[in-house]
């Protein structure tokens, strides 16, 4: 017969059956008739017919030649089913070996898959016993029916290689393994770098086939597939595997309804990296910014001091851009971003200290009373009170006028100028009048020196205060 034509050929006695291209069917013996009926009856009602079963005997002592499969092999780009009405059931399972990359910018998830397809070919079966013994052969995959399973999320090309062979058994069942390298998209939640865990997903589902073709099963449970997955994924990477879970849901486009299986991958960051080059070295400056407020602001060295750190930190986050996500805002960039406020917050308070401190020594202006009082209260609570200390030196003997008070202060000046140094002055009025001036000048001059270093402890316990409000807040939201 001609290469167009298929011939289906009934040997009587026997059970071989054989396809070609054009289900032309030749009966070589009247007997064969009721051999047909059978079979086409079997198609229309069963998915599977004991009766495909391929017959090894003339094959010699090398067991099956593959010339008794060339009738199924011509028959690949059909689903191989005895009956078009019940859909294939394809089982299905993976092992996850390596996690290659997580792009935070372009939201993806690298990953190296070896995944298992398993289905029933009712097509290739044989008897061991008749074929050397054999139950399980090696076919190239280009002479068999694949189902076009696929990665829904799978934003790459298919890097598959080629040549791969299955098993199949004498069952007529089909295992099938490759190896994929998978770019999926993955919506990643980077706010808790480098704390992060991510759950991505692996969703698969047939292209072409929807519910009345092709059905999707589990080759093995899901918790072997992630005990698997742990044990062999490469343990060296910035990612670790924590657990795979699934779900089964149906996804419908327009009026045909897919079956598919989801599988949830939960990763998790190694944040060792980043806490030795990140986190600890932004600590250890913040850190000598505080101890800083110890140097004396009337040394004038503070604020180089602090504008040099301040330099050297933006010069740290400029060389640790690149460990840094390029998308989103993640906490650690709050955090690097505080630890920047806090140190020009504490240079501006510094330039203030250091003004006060310029201003007192060179042109002090009047001094508001409440002001004056308010640092009296501060340094000598006990002032606050002058009833009760005139009391008190009511019973010393002091007279009123020696009252500790707010518009004494030259009780807080020290020793004046006796008056035997006034008498060796030609003007002894004038002499004692500039001495007076003076020692009120030096007065007021110690008031805003004692002003400005109370502010300066003021401010450097706010400072304290603010920096441990905001770390803790930062590592509960970590913990979180």
């Amino acid at each position: 017969m001609g290469k167009n034509k298929t011939t289906i050929t009934l040997f009587p006695g026997s059970k071989v059956l054989t396809f070609s291209h054009n289900f032309l069917i030749h009966l070589q013996d009247p007997s064969a008739v009721d051999s047909l009926s059978l079979l086409t009856h079997s198609m229309s009602s069963t998915g599977r017919s004991s009766t495909f079963i391929n017959n090894c005997s003339g094959s010699a002592q090398h067991g099956m030649y593959p010339t008794v499969l060339e009738s199924v092999f011509d028959r690949k780009a059909f689903r191989p089913v005895t009956n078009f009405s019940i859909p294939t059931l394809v089982n299905i399972s993976f092992t996850m070996s390596a996690i290659l990359d997580v792009d935070e910018k372009l939201q993806l998830l690298s990953s190296f898959l070896w995944l298992e397809m398993v289905w029933d070919n009712p097509f290739i079966r044989w008897n061991p016993e008749e074929c050397e013994g054999i139950t399980k052969i090696s076919v190239a995959t280009k002479n068999l029916w694949l189902p076009d399973i696929f990665i829904i999320e799978f934003m790459d090309v298919d890097k598959t290689p080629k040549g791969l062979t299955a098993y199949v058994s004498n069952e007529g069942r089909i295992k099938y393994k490759k190896p994929m390298k998978v770019a999926s998209i993955c919506n990643l939640d980077i706010f808790y770098f480098p704390f992060d865990q991510q759950n991505c997903t692996l969703t698969f589902s047939s292209f072409l086939y929807t519910v009345e073709n092709m059905l999707l099963g589990m080759e093995k449970e899901v918790w072997e597939i992630a005990d698997t997955s742990q044990d062999i994924v490469q343990t060296h990477g910035e990612w670790e595997l924590l657990g795979i879970n699934k779900s089964t849901p149906k996804m419908s486009l327009g009026t045909s309804l897919y079956d598919q299986i989801m599988f949830y991958v939960a990763i998790r960051r190694r944040p060792r990296l980043y806490i030795i080059n990140l986190l600890l070295p932004s600590g250890f400056l913040i850190a000598v910014d505080a101890i800083s407020f110890y140097l004396p602001a009337e040394s004038g060295n503070r604020a180089p001091f602090k504008i040099t750190l301040l330099l050297g930190y933006n010069v740290f986050l400029l060389m640790m851009n690149d460990l840094l996500p390029t998308s989103g805002t993640p906490l650690i960039s709050v955090y690097f971003a505080l630890c920047l406020s806090l140190m020009v917050v504490s240079l501006l308070e510094t330039i203030f200290i250091t003004y006060l401190l310029h201003l007192a020594t060179t042109q002090p202006p009047p001094m508001p009373w409440w002001l004056r009082s308010l640092l009296l209260c501060c340094t000598r609570p006990r002032k606050c009170c002058p009833t009760a200390f005139q009391k008190r030196n009511k019973g010393l003997g002091l007279p009123p006028a020696h009252l500790p008070g707010v518009k004494e202060p030259v009780e807080l000046v020290g020793n004046v100028s006796g008056p035997r140094e006034a008498e060796l002055s030609g003007c002894p009025q004038s002499t004692r009048a500039q001495e007076e001036e003076e020692t009120k000048k030096q007065h007021l001059v110690n008031l805003w020196v004692q002003f400005s270093h109370m502010m300066d402890t003021l401010l450097f316990c706010l400072y304290l205060l603010f920096m441990a409000t905001s770390v803790v807040t930062v590592i509960v939201l970590w913990n979180t």
